[in-house]
C-alpha cells in the first residue's frame, strides 16, 4: 500500500559550544536545504512545527515559501500553527502568498495548539482571549474565519459598496485557489478528531494523545484515524480526506546511526501529564532496518493513516539529517510504500 512520507521538525537551535545549529538563521537555512534533500531522497513532504518565544521554528510562512522555491514536488506542511497566535485575515494573506510561490503545495496544519513557554504570549501578540470565551472554541472560530477568507469570501467593504448600503465585497488578496481544501486539524484526542471529520478538515493526529484509556498508543491512535474516516464519510464532504501520524524511527545504516541511537529503541509508550491531564505518546523505533520495518508494520496507526511523518533530530545538523532522510526513503521503498 502506497503511503506518503515526510519529515517533521521542531528546528531547535542553541548557541552553545559544539552546536551544529547555533542560530535561528542556521536552522532556517538548513531546513531549506533539508527540503531539497528530502525531495532528492524520494520523500513526499517537509513539515515544520511552530512554537513561539522559544529557540525553534516560529514563523512558518517565509520558510515554507523558501522551501517551495527550491523544490518542485514536495508537500510543505505545518504541524501545527497555533491559532491562538494568528489573526485570520493576516494569516490568509501570508499563507496564500506562500502557497502561490510553491505552486499550490502547502498543507496547513492548524489547531488550538499545545502549551507554549509564554503564559501571556497571545496577549503580547495583540490577540487576547475575549471575555467569556475559551481557547478551544475560539481557535475553532478562527479556523472557520481563516477558511472563509481562503475560499475568497468577501471580508471588507469598499467605499462604493458602503455608499450603496451593501455589505462586504472585497476578498483577501492574494487568493490561492484550493488552499482552503488543504487545511488539517491537529487532533490530540478522539473528540477533536471527530470534530475535524464533521467540519471537513484533514486529520493530523498529535504525537501525544489525551483521553488515554490505557491501551497502547498506536491502538488508540488507529481508532482515532478509523473513526475520523467514518465520520468524514458520513458528513458527505466533497474533498477526499487525508490522515497523518508522526513517528520517531531510526534505521541503522552506518556507525553514526548506532552511535546516536543505539540505545533509543523503546518497547513502552511514554506517559506524562500536560496542563493537568494524562497524555500518552508512542515509543521510538531504532535498530537494523529489518527491525524498524517490523515495528512500523506492527503499528496499527501507521497502517491506518495514508501519511507518515518522521521526526527529525534537527540539532544533529544537515549532514546527519540528510543521511537519515535517504535512509527513511530507502526504508519506505522496502516496505512497499514507495516504488523502487
Amino acid at each position: 500500500m502506497r503511503k506518503r512520507i515526510g519529515f517533521l521538525s521542531f528546528g531547535h537551535y542553541r548557541d552553545v559550544p559544539g552546536s551544529r545549529v547555533p542560530t535561528a538563521g542556521d536552522s532556517l537555512r538548513m531546513h531549506v536545504d533539508l527540503a531539497v534533500a528530502a525531495e532528492e531522497a524520494g520523500l513526499d513532504g517537509a513539515w515544520v512545527r511552530v512554537h513561539h518565544f522559544d529557540q525553534s521554528l516560529s514563523t512558518p510562512y517565509p520558510l515554507l515559501a523558501a522551501m517551495g522555491a527550491r523544490t518542485s514536488t514536495l508537500e510543505l506542511g505545518t504541524g501545527v500553527i497555533d491559532l491562538r497566535y494568528e489573526q485570520p485575515l493576516a494569516m490568509a494573506e501570508i499563507a496564500s502568498a506562500a502557497d502561490l510561490i510553491t505552486g499550490g503545495r502547502l498543507q496547513l496544519g492548524i489547531s488550538r495548539g499545545s502549551p507554549e513557554r509564554a503564559v501571556d504570549g497571545q496577549q503580547r501578540f495583540g490577540l487576547p482571549l475575549p471575555e467569556g470565551a475559551n481557547w478551544s472554541g475560539h481557535a475553532r472560530d478562527r479556523a472557520a474565519h481563516v477558511r472563509r477568507a481562503l475560499r475568497g469570501e468577501p471580508q471588507a467593504t469598499s467605499a462604493l459598496a458602503h455608499e450603496q448600503g451593501k455589505g462586504p465585497d472585497l476578498p483577501v488578496e492574494p487568493h490561492s485557489p484550493g488552499l482552503a481544501d488543504r487545511l488539517w486539524w491537529g487532533a490530540g484526542n478522539h473528540t477533536s478528531g471527530l470534530w475535524a471529520a464533521e467540519h471537513g478538515y484533514h486529520l493530523l493526529s498529535s504525537t501525544l494523545l489525551t483521553q488515554d484509556d490505557g491501551r497502547p498508543f498506536h491502538v488508540q491512535q488507529a481508532d482515532q484515524v478509523r473513526d475520523y474516516l467514518s465520520g468524514y464519510a458520513a458528513a458527505g464532504h466533497a474533498v477526499p480526506p487525508r490522515t497523518a501520524v508522526t513517528r520517531s524511527a531510526f534505521p541503522f545504516f552506518n556507525d553514526d546511526d548506532r552511535r546516536y541511537f543505539g540505545l533509543a529503541d523503546e518497547q513502552r509508550d511514554g506517559q506524562g501529564r500536560i496542563e493537568g491531564g494524562a497524555v500518552r505518546g508512542g515509543p521510538t523505533y531504532a535498530g537494523e532496518p529489518e527491525h524498524v520495518a517490523r515495528r512500523l508494520l506492527a503499528d496499527d496507526a501507521v497502517q491506518a493513516a495514508d501519511t507518515v511523518l518522521f521526526a527529525l533530530p534537527s540539532q544533529l545538523g544537515y549532514d546527519y539529517n540528510a543521511h537519515l532522510l535517504q535512509s527513511l526513503g530507502d526504508l519506505a521503498r522496502e516496505l512497499g510504500w514507495h516504488e523502487r
